[in-house]
């Protein structure tokens, strides 16, 4: 094996990779579908909410698919079950293109796009980064995604004009070829699965020969790593598991529920259509906030609390939208939840790396997705469903706020697991 200290450390590259992918993924696979909504319903006469159906079959689909994923990339290595996907991504992107039936839009984009997505977007990322990273683990995550926030600012308005200037067929296909050139090509082509492969070890810190890598690198006094890898049927035996399950849980059905109503809701008491797109468009971009911020705090003080902050921030946000009368209200409430959001994306991640380890991380995180993915799709069904009898949201937003406490007491009460084959933890809470 070649020393690592005779060679850079080619952690960094891979992080600008995954950021790379992920801004192609999120703007081409998960932002563009508000964009072509209205503009398929209106070529073809159909109902928004049979269109939109096919966006929640994708969302519900994605993360059901989350333990086949993990599955595979544990077995074949993340970096080529992404590359595929990508490809199997920017198919469903270009039938899109060439749709006369609703049921081509749930071939092509709730199936097609979902399988893309499901194996290519946040799950491979996740796994790539937490093999190369132990100590820096939450700033790498961190910086890598901010590339899907970016996805989010950058491609809406560019589709946009896109379809005002060429027409909405020739800009899926061009999507199509972005998704392939820029996630499955040069994504594919700067991604390594772990640092292993190159002769380098996680954090590009030499292994001692009385030390392994993550014994050495575990030793902060706040932020706890496992001294041993978890296999994923014994952890998700785990009290602190199921923990995060329910807190994961939380946080999903309260962002894809204002995600889906936020605007309508603005609309309701008062503001204009241009102040509510605004307001939601503010949050990919503050989540970048979020994103960065989170990650570097988490090299330093314990993931489970600063996620608990963060579900407790969004709770925060919750109250300003339930009282916002002004525009600023409507900012900060905008503001703060893109950033707590952020930090979400990025510690749940983390956490789960620093109290499992590395070798089965895409298994673990893997049998997680199910249980956020059908609560978030049935957030925004909830609140509709609340709306329709009651004409108001206010109690399904009452619902989310609750939530985001519950939330935030079982990140708090996270602890990490006591490992199998020692005594006591690495240190004591």
């Amino acid at each position: 094996m070649t020393n690592p200290k005779n060679k850079r450390f080619y952690g960094w590259i891979v992080v600008a990779g995954c950021g790379l992918r992920h801004f192609a993924n999120a703007g081409t696979l998960l932002y563009s579908f508000g964009v072509f909504l209205p503009i398929i319903c209106e070529r073809f006469g159909w109902s928004r909410a049979v269109v939109a159906g096919a966006f929640s079959l994708r969302s519900l689909l994605g993360g059901l698919l989350g333990p086949v994923a993990g599955a595979a990339m544990f077995k074949f290595g993340a970096r080529k079950v992404m590359v595929y996907a990508a490809i199997v991504g920017a198919l469903g992107l270009a039938g899109m293109s060439v749709i006369s039936e609703v049921w081509h839009v749930y071939l092509f984009y709730g199936i097609l796009v979902a399988l893309g997505g499901g194996f290519s977007a946040i799950l491979g990322i996740m796994t790539v980064i937490n093999n190369w990273f132990i100590k820096r683990r939450s700033l790498a995550m961190g910086i890598a995604l901010v590339g899907g926030g970016l996805g989010g600012f950058v491609f809406p308005p560019l589709i946009a004009w896109l379809t005002l200037n060429i027409g909405w067929q020739p800009t899926l296909l061009i999507l199509a070829a972005t998704l392939t050139v820029v996630a499955a090509g040069i994504g594919g082509l700067i991604i390594r699965n772990r640092p292993e492969d190159m002769g380098q070890v996680p954090d590009g810190i030499a292994v001692e020969a009385d030390k392994g890598t993550e014994t050495r690198i575990a030793q902060s006094p706040r932020v706890y790593q496992t001294p041993i890898d978890w296999e994923a049927k014994l952890a998700m035996k785990q009290p602190t598991t199921w923990l995060i399950i329910i807190a994961t849980i939380a946080s999903g059905f309260t962002f894809s529920t204002l995600l889906a109503h936020q605007v309508a809701y603005l609309e309701d008491v008062g503001f204009s259509r241009l102040i509510a797109a605004s307001a939601l468009g503010l949050i990919p971009g503050a989540s970048i906030i979020g994103r960065l911020a989170i990650g570097a705090l988490a090299t330093r003080f314990e993931s489970r609390y600063l996620a608990a902050l963060c579900l407790t921030a969004q709770a925060v946000a919750m109250v300003i939208l339930l009282n916002a009368t002004t525009l600023p209200l409507v900012y900060l409430y905008s503001a703060l939840l893109g950033i707590a959001s952020g930090g979400l994306l990025v510690i749940r991640p983390s956490l789960i790396g620093g109290y499992y380890g590395r070798t089965h991380y895409s298994q673990i995180a893997g049998w997680m997705m199910p249980f956020s993915a059908v609560f978030g799709a049935l957030g925004p069904i909830v609140a509709g469903a609340i709306y329709d009898s009651r004409g108001t949201y206010y109690l399904a937003f009452i619902i989310t706020l609750v939530l985001c406490g519950v939330g935030a007491v079982s990140y708090f009460f996270a602890r990490p697991p006591k490992p199998p084959t020692t005594s006591q933890p690495l240190y004591q809470l």
